[in-house]
């Protein structure tokens, strides 16, 4: 899941993007709002958190420019105002959850599990196909008995297969999901991944489509 993170605190800012990252999140951050309207209009996030207070302006201001242009981007905001009436305020304008400074970062990469599982319509935390359970706070699963650990990236790969299961996913968009801005693309990073993923699943669990990208094959016995 990619991440925009607004922070204008370096050290919080960079901080926050270590830790998510280890929590199995792709993130890029920057320190304003015209940074982050300037990052929102190139499009990719799956959600963004957000800070209220930016030497620029508001994070509401933020907030309020991308509902006004209909987007449903799961955002949490974050900041030190945590009274009620704060909470009550970016609630109204849109935000999707709140957290106050300080915080937690387990439970901030929980909050950011909670609304992004929302945004895609599922309720449990764990998802399932095909025999395989796999567990996104912990980036592991289990199938057939097993119990399976995967990279941050191989985990990055297969949970973007996961939330579409049947359907193409081209290796240009696997590629949005597993870097940020400052990263290099490895030109065969996406193949090395599923390659790994397969020896740990079963060959047939991920298909190859030619020329397309990657989907997860179908159940057994399931209708084509």
């Amino acid at each position: 899941m990619r991440l925009l993170i607004v922070e204008d605190d370096e050290m919080l800012r960079e901080g926050l993007a270590v830790g998510l990252r280890l929590a199995g999140f792709t993130c890029d951050s920057v320190a304003t709002r015209a940074d982050a309207d300037a990052a929102l209009e190139t499009g990719g996030f799956d959600g963004m958190v957000l800070d209220l207070m930016l030497p620029d302006g508001s994070g509401l201001d933020v907030l309020a420019r991308l509902r006004a242009a209909g987007s449903i981007l799961p955002v949490l905001l974050l900041t030190a105002r945590d009274r009620s009436h704060d909470r009550v305020t970016g609630l109204d304008a849109g935000a999707d959850d709140y957290l106050g400074k300080p915080f937690d970062l387990p439970e901030l990469a929980a909050r950011l599990r909670a609304i992004l599982r929302r945004s895609e319509g599922r309720a449990a935390g764990h998802m399932i196909w095909n025999g395989l359970d796999l567990d996104p706070a912990a980036m592991e699963g289990t199938r057939d008995g097993r119990n399976l650990r995967f990279s941050r990236r191989e985990f990055t790969i297969l949970r973007a297969l996961m939330e579409r299961p049947g359907t193409i996913i081209g290796k240009s968009t696997l590629e949005e999901r597993l870097y940020g801005w400052q990263e290099d693309v490895e030109s065969n990073t996406v193949e090395v991944h599923v390659h790994n993923l397969r020896t740990k699943l079963g060959a047939a669990f991920i298909e190859t489509v030619r020329g397309a990208g990657y989907r997860l094959a179908r159940p057994a016995g399931a209708d084509a």
